[in-house]
């Protein structure tokens, strides 16, 4: 082997060189391993979608990347999560997505063709099988042939290597995603036009607001992963208090359910005991748990097939709410009732949210902690959002806070209609510090999140199984406990 083509193999400083005579053996005597796989569930509806994307944008070359490995330390990398348009678009998964790959759909007369350009299978006669650390099938496993990729996903498939020839061959319009993979954006710098890569950003999230049979059912299965993943954690509680660092055990708890289950959390696990339930994102996860505290516990299991659940459950940890923390509780609970009774088609995005927080503001003027509820709620003034601060909800899929790229006329400011899959989850955060509260209510937080998909007629709660009351929340823990 050349100099020149070790160097463009991953090697790191620590490997043992590799003589001639191994690098000869290493060429022959492997069988035949390929397969003919079956096509994925998901192939028929992914080519729905890039129809749908075709349409948009006739005579343009459409470029969407899935995105490469990040580094992690060194040379160590995170796992592999592709892109969230490159996979709805493919069909793809989180078990066989190989880094780098970048979807191209090239204008024709009767509208794109599709091509999948990626890493096929290590070949055995140039030493990528077994001295490139980051994608040689010894040490990372087998890829896909492009034979394999066809089959699975219903796409012609092309080396990643003929991608800058594809990109700088015949002129057309090209609208990239951007800001997914550097070479690519370089390769296509010929054709960046900001607002144009910025409208297809936007369609193809917008694409993902209304989701398909499969994709519910995929959201649903997210749902009851996450289901058994509360069970675990309420289960594990008296283990957990025992440990001086009893939220980790609560997120390793989940996350060990997440890992068998799917392909791993949606999004960082919230495990926020005691008074870092005030804090809306708390991941550090590095707290004990006391008894007489409450556990705000925010967690969502991600499918293999890249779907993620959403759902937070603030429980008591000794199994009984204090008189004081089922007054909070019982105020988040009657606000996400509100919320819930407002998602339906025809309604606007932005209703379930006004309904939760009205119930909110008049809940803290009844307690006395803000003069007027109604004063409060004009947008002038939302002096209430000191107590909750965020929005009651957002869309859900294959990102936690999907569809982030939509215009606001079709999301924020849009209607709700079949299809929609969204969460409901007003909170109460009364912060450790804060003098404008009682006492015995600083350092109590509450959160209440479930999943929902808007019908013909209503809402279906994805999340049933879990319970909300707070009645109901004190028999199954002490159920399960």
């Amino acid at each position: 082997m050349s100099d020149a083509e070790a160097d463009r193999f991953a090697t790191g400083s620590h490997d043992l060189p590799v003589s001639p005579a191994l690098a000869e053996y290493f060429r022959h005597s492997w069988a035949d391993t390929s397969l003919t796989p079956a096509p994925f569930d998901s192939a028929p509806y992914a080519e729905k979608r890039r129809a749908a994307l075709s349409e948009r944008f006739p005579g343009e070359r459409l470029v969407i990347p899935a995105g490469g490995l990040k580094v992690r330390s060194n040379d160590s990398d995170y796992p592999f999560r592709p892109h969230s348009a490159f996979v709805h678009l493919t069909g793809e998964n989180g078990v066989g997505a190989v880094p780098d790959s970048v979807l191209v759909l090239e204008p024709t007369a009767n509208g794109h063709e599709a091509t999948l350009f990626t890493h096929p299978r290590s070949p055995r006669d140039t030493g990528e099988f077994y001295r490139d650390r980051r994608h040689g099938e010894f040490w990372v496993g087998r890829r896909r042939t492009l034979e394999e990729l066809q089959a699975t996903l219903q796409i012609e498939g092309a080396p990643r290597e003929k991608l800058a020839d594809a990109l700088r061959g015949r002129e057309v319009p090209t609208r990239v995603m951007r800001g997914v993979d550097a070479e690519v954006d370089d390769l296509a710098s010929a054709h960046a036009d900001p607002m144009a890569d910025h409208e297809l950003a936007s369609f193809v999230s917008e694409l993902r607001l209304v989701k398909d049979d499969w994709e519910v059912a995929q959201l649903s299965a997210a749902v009851d992963y996450t289901t058994l993943g509360f069970r675990d954690v309420v289960a594990a509680l008296p283990k957990a208090l025992a440990h001086r660092r009893g939220e980790r055990w609560v997120e390793g708890q989940f996350n060990m359910r997440a890992r068998l289950e799917g392909n791993g959390v949606g999004y960082e696990t919230i495990a926020a005991a005691g008074s870092h339930a005030c804090v809306l994102h708390w991941i550090r996860n590095d707290g004990p748990l006391r008894p007489g505290e409450l556990l705000l516990l925010d967690a969502g299991v991600e499918t293999d097939t890249l779907y993620t659940a959403d759902i937070t459950r603030t429980l008591p940890i000794s199994g009984k709410f204090t008189a004081e923390q089922r007054r909070v509780y019982d105020l988040v609970y009657r606000a996400q009732e509100a919320g819930i009774a407002a998602v339906k088609p025809g309604a606007r995005f932005r209703d379930f949210h006004l309904a939760a927080m009205r119930v909110i503001a008049e809940g803290l003027e009844d307690w006395g902690v803000i003069p007027d509820a109604e004063a409060a709620l004009d947008p002038n003034s939302g002096i209430y959002r000191r107590y909750t601060l965020c929005s009651s909800g957002h869309m859900l899929g294959m990102d936690v806070h999907d569809c982030a790229k939509a215009r606001a006329e079709t999301y924020l400011d849009g209607v709700l209609e079949p299809g929609h899959v969204l969460t409901v989850e007003p909170g109460l955060y009364l912060q450790p510090d804060d003098l404008t509260l009682p006492e015995e209510l600083r350092g109590i937080g509450v959160r209440i999140e479930d999943d929902l998909v808007v019908t013909e007629d209503g809402a279906r709660l994805l999340s049933s199984e879990l319970p909300r009351h707070p009645d109901e929340v004190e028999n199954w823990m002490a159920d399960l406990r």
